[in-house]
């Protein structure tokens, strides 16, 4: 299997492979935080969960960051990106303990939410700190190889997480608490991992460290300014496309996550638990796309371009998603979940490819935050969108329909920029 003979390619590189570890061990922390999270907000037996609800969640846990993630890509073009993996993940595992302590004190719904909105910031600024390291250990002939595997590997180990969260909950301890130290423990183990890489190893050139935070925030808005410049340079239309394009089917799988959930907390089942274990399949099957995808996307993108595989992922979906959507059955949702777990994987692996072959290393770090922060906004705005449409039991034929139209429209577009 072409994966299997990329991936051992890849582990030739003894510092791809120690990078590799920190974002395995960091991302499954983040699926088993997740999981917790959803489980305490929406699927425990005492609340009744609404649209409205998980987005105004959404929303308080991913917007605050959306405001101030753009300046944290900054300090990553600024500080040694080694160091930012290493505290960002010991100052995770203490948030994750804290809160914890508040799931079992029963505190205020604002003080839990403040506390994982700490946890979630710091895990945006780990993940594009994890993307713009990348290329500084793996040579340019083997990077968009890396872009297949390594984001990809990243969420196949945080659906391993949110599945061994799912476990933990379900059959070792039906408890919240004892799922988010679960998430502490590998945070901790994440840091200590990143320990094995040298501090310069990642980046920035030396001449471009600032290690006090002082000097790193003087001018940030000015680097910042530079940045969005940098992007929008004639020679970089290609990526600034394909972010527009990722950001749009970010907003439809958003759409669509809150659909599940609403779906598999009250029309599948009437069983808070029973709704649970659903999710968790629903998660594996999405993540099986995940892997699909980074088994058919070099090979893809060699043939087709990297535009041109977005644009055909974007058309796949447009026909699929109403098509297995729309009869709103179990079957046909999971069926769905692999679908939309493969195209989403795959449009994500071939922008993360034109983001980082077009953008010079000195940006770079702003770049991925900027796109982070594009996912947030447009997963939040999704949220906000079905929780409008979307009745108590999850069943919107007019959400589905919309959904299938915004990829329809990405498709044609991206196909467009790319014949011109």
């Amino acid at each position: 299997m072409s994966v299997v003979r990329d991936l051992r390619v890849l582990l030739r590189f003894r510092n791809f492979r120690r990078l590799l570890a920190v974002r395995l061990l960091s991302q499954g922390a983040d699926g088993v935080y997740q999981v917790a999270l959803a489980a305490y907000v929406v699927f425990s037996p005492e609340r009744q969960t609404s649209a409205a609800a998980i987005a105004s969640a959404m929303a308080v846990l991913l917007l605050p960051y959306s405001l101030i993630g753009p300046f944290a890509g900054v300090l990553l073009d600024r500080w040694r990106r080694r160091q930012v993996l290493l505290y960002g993940n010991l100052l995770r595992a203490v948030l994750a303990c804290v809160t914890a302590l508040l799931v079992l004190s029963a505190v205020p719904s604002w003080l839990f939410y403040v506390s994982a909105l700490c946890v979630t910031a710091v895990n945006r600024f780990v993940l594009a700190g994890l993307s713009a390291a990348l290329p500084r250990v793996v040579d340019a002939d083997r990077l968009v190889m890396a872009n297949s595997l390594s984001p990809t590997a990243g969420t196949l180990a945080a659906t391993a997480g949110g599945g061994l969260a799912f476990v933990v909950r379900l059959v070792v301890a039906n408890s919240d608490a004892a799922v988010v130290l679960l998430g502490a423990a590998l945070y901790l183990c994440s840091a200590l991992a990143s320990l094995r890489m040298t501090r310069e190893l990642l980046g920035p050139e030396p001449d471009l460290v600032q290690p006090r935070l002082r000097t790193a925030l003087t001018g940030t808005a000015r680097d910042l300014v530079a940045g969005i410049r940098h992007l929008a340079e004639p020679q970089r239309r290609e990526a600034t496309w394909a972010l527009a394009s990722m950001t749009l089917m970010r907003f439809c799988y958003g759409a669509l996550t809150v659909m599940v959930l609403m779906l598999c907390r009250y029309a599948f089942s009437s069983d808070a638990k029973d709704g649970l274990a659903l999710l968790g399949l629903a998660v594996a099957i999405s993540g099986a796309g995940f892997f699909a995808a980074a088994v058919v996307t070099p090979s893809a993108v060699s043939r087709l371009g990297p535009g041109i595989w977005i644009a055909t992922c974007a058309a796949a979906a447009a026909v699929l998603e109403p098509a297995l959507g729309l009869p709103f059955a179990k079957t046909p949702i999971l069926i769905a979940a692999f679908v939309l777990g493969l195209v989403t994987q795959g449009a994500k692996i071939a922008t993360d490819t034109i983001v980082q072959s077009t953008i010079d290393d000195g940006f770079r770090g702003r770049i991925f935050s900027v796109y982070d922060v594009l996912f947030n906004v447009a997963f939040v705005g999704a949220a906000g969108v079905a929780a409008l449409m979307l009745p108590p039991d999850g069943r919107s034929a007019a959400l589905v329909v919309t959904i299938a139209v915004i990829y329809a429209a990405i498709a044609a577009a991206m196909a467009r920029f790319e014949r011109q």
